[in-house]
């Protein structure tokens, strides 16, 4: 990182950011494209979760290349001034880099839905047989992830 002012690079501030997100941008490579997907997610032990249809452009893209990176942002607000030139952006941020794969089986999708609820909420959810079979569940295990902020 060039600003090494701006850099959080402590696990504990990299994660008050993820906890306070509430999207996560998800790049894939599509052949020699990104594709960048914003997406709900959850995220544990260094790992992050997805869910959405079982078929698409997002599982095709994964399945062939599972190289991903993902983004997040948080407490965004413009630092307006007279002059145009001193202008800037208040903000923290995420990135990080990872391989991307499908969760396999009904237990392992049940508890990776429920850390991905746990983001958004206390309570404690089931997850009927049913909707568990009609979902595509995305594990993302981090590899590298570094953290930026300004203004803070």
């Amino acid at each position: 990182m060039r600003r090494k002012d701006k850099a959080v690079s402590d696990a504990s501030g990299i994660n008050a950011i993820i906890e306070k997100a509430t999207v996560c941008r998800l790049g894939m490579v599509d052949g020699e494209r990104p594709y960048v997907v914003p997406m709900s997610f959850g995220y544990r032990e260094n790992t992050l979760y997805f869910h959405g249809a079982l078929k698409g452009r997002k599982i095709d893209i994964l399945k062939e290349n599972p190289n991903v990176c993902v983004e997040f942002d948080v407490a965004v607000e413009a630092q307006k001034d007279v002059d145009a030139c001193n202008w800037s952006m208040k903000f923290q941020s995420v990135i990080g880099f990872g391989k991307a794969s499908i969760v396999e089986g009904l237990e392992l999708k049940r508890q990776a839905l429920g850390i991905i609820m746990a983001q958004y909420s206390d309570k404690t959810f089931a997850f009927p047989e049913n909707k568990l079979n009609a979902t595509a569940v995305i594990k993302v295990e981090i590899e590298k992830m570094t953290g930026k902020q300004s203004g803070y």
